[in-house]
């Protein structure tokens, strides 16, 4: 193997990966139609293009009913609302994920547990959410993570036992289907992002999807600042808010859909080129393949740093690794998400959301939590690449691959590296953006 590039070696991936996000001549086309429209927000609601988009994106992933609205975020906490969530229930989620999937849940007025993950999945670990239940528990909110699906059978079994509400975060999964059944459609409610970085995106965005009618009506209440839903069977008046999304973001959403099969059979073929490849080389592991899901959704492709043979005592550190690869040219991350509890954007007490200290001797502390494997993979093991890495032909997988390789191979040359050149993926997300150049 060749010098190390980030020890002055040449890069491995000289060109850049595709870009994202993509679009079409129809996306611009329908640009312009609502441009010139001069129909531009969200109202009269379900305005017509997130209406067409709404119906299409349910139909596509096999549920009943959805509802577009801002963003994913807000998604998660209306999804709670309208599932019935009350102030005060505890919603157990996963330690791992983005801050958001625990704030959504502050924000409905709830009070988040964290529960650890999967070691093989980075989903909830089911046993750990049955030993985290509490007479408190109201409901459970996984999080369908990078490339693969909590343990939704267990899950269900466990939701049904325990008289549960059941909350898909699906921000990864566009596209998804668990043994037929589509992402979002399996619990009560399912939330989508269409954040930038999402498998489908309009920059900013979201859509929740249920086939339960109650559900639904005060989805659409909750999101149409309090108005009755078309529908009104329940006849529900909930104090609502303005979520609506606007006619650009929902004409962009529709031309995302249209593109969002070919796309996923073109990452599903190139992650299991690379999975081959990374089986073959030492000290890391492609996550192993998980036989219930019937199509793949790779949001990040994930896979573990495990160097069975350290150089030293002191083997290197992941965030070395992946300072590594990052300079081979292809992108990478380590720190991709942090345990919630310890996440310095999490600030949650019970000054700021009364619902931790509710009828409890001592207020909920999130410092107080320990989630081991989530640890693990937040600071030891977890290495993420972006989906666009995955959208082009198999040399571009083969350059990752390569480069990787490259970096397990060289381990005993990093050791003499500068630790100032990982420091950047080490940092703290709220660190980050005062330094980092580049958005992956």
């Amino acid at each position: 193997m060749s010098k190390l590039a980030i020890l002055g070696g040449e890069k491995t991936r000289q060109k850049p990966f595709s870009p994202w996000p993509l679009y079409t001549e129809k996306d611009k086309n329908r640009l312009l139609e609502v441009l010139e429209s001069r129909n531009w927000g969200g109202f009269p609601f379900p305005n017509r293009f997130a209406s067409e988009f709404a119906q299409k994106f349910t139909d596509y992933h096999g549920a009943k009913y959805g509802c577009t609205l801002v963003n994913g975020t807000v998604a998660l906490t209306v999804a709670l609302r309208a599932a019935g969530a009350r102030f005060g229930d505890e919603v157990i989620v996963p330690s791992y994920t983005w801050d958001g999937t625990a704030t959504a849940v502050l924000d409905a007025g709830g009070v988040p547990i964290f529960a650890d993950i999967d070691p093989d999945t980075y989903c909830l670990d089911i046993e750990d959410v049955r030993r985290r239940i509490t007479p408190r528990t109201r409901a459970v909110m996984p999080v369908h993570l990078a490339m693969r699906f909590a343990d939704m059978d267990a899950l269900l079994d466990l939701a049904r036992e325990k008289d549960l509400i059941v909350i898909e975060d699906c921000a990864h999964v566009h596209g998804g289907f668990y043994k037929g059944r589509g992402a979002g459609s399996i619990g009560d409610v399912g939330s989508f992002s269409m954040q930038t970085s999402k498998l489908m995106t309009s920059g900013e965005g979201g859509i929740v999807i249920t086939s339960r009618l109650d559900c639904y009506e005060m989805i659409q209440s909750l999101v149409n600042c309090g108005r009755a839903s078309a529908t009104d069977q329940f006849g529900k008046r909930p104090t609502g808010c303005n979520y609506r999304l606007s006619e650009f973001q929902a004409a962009i959403l529709l031309g995302q859909l249209e593109t969002l099969p070919d796309l996923t059979e073109r990452r599903i073929r190139n992650a299991r080129r690379l999975s081959e490849a990374l089986a073959q080389i030492p000290g890391v592991r492609p996550l192993p393949a998980q036989n219930a899901l019937t199509t793949e959704a790779v949001y990040c492709y994930v896979f573990q740093y495990r160097p069975t043979e350290p150089p030293s005592a002191a083997p290197v550190r992941r965030d070395m690794f992946v300072a590594a690869l990052d300079a081979e040219g292809v992108p990478a991350d380590g720190r991709f998400y942090e345990p919630v509890y310890r996440s310095d954007l999490f600030h949650a007490s019970p000054d700021d959301f009364p619902q931790l200290a509710l009828h409890r001797d001592q207020p909920i502390n999130y410092r107080e939590f320990s989630c081991p494997v989530a640890e693990r993979a937040a600071y030891d093991e977890s290495v993420w690449l972006p989906q666009f890495v995955l959208l082009g032909d198999e040399s571009d997988v083969d350059d990752v691959a390569r480069a990787i390789e490259k970096v397990a191979r060289n381990l005993a040359d990093l050791e003499t590296a500068d630790p100032k050149l990982a420091a950047l993926k080490s940092m703290s997300r709220a660190e980050r953006p005062r330094i980092e150049k580049k958005n992956y």
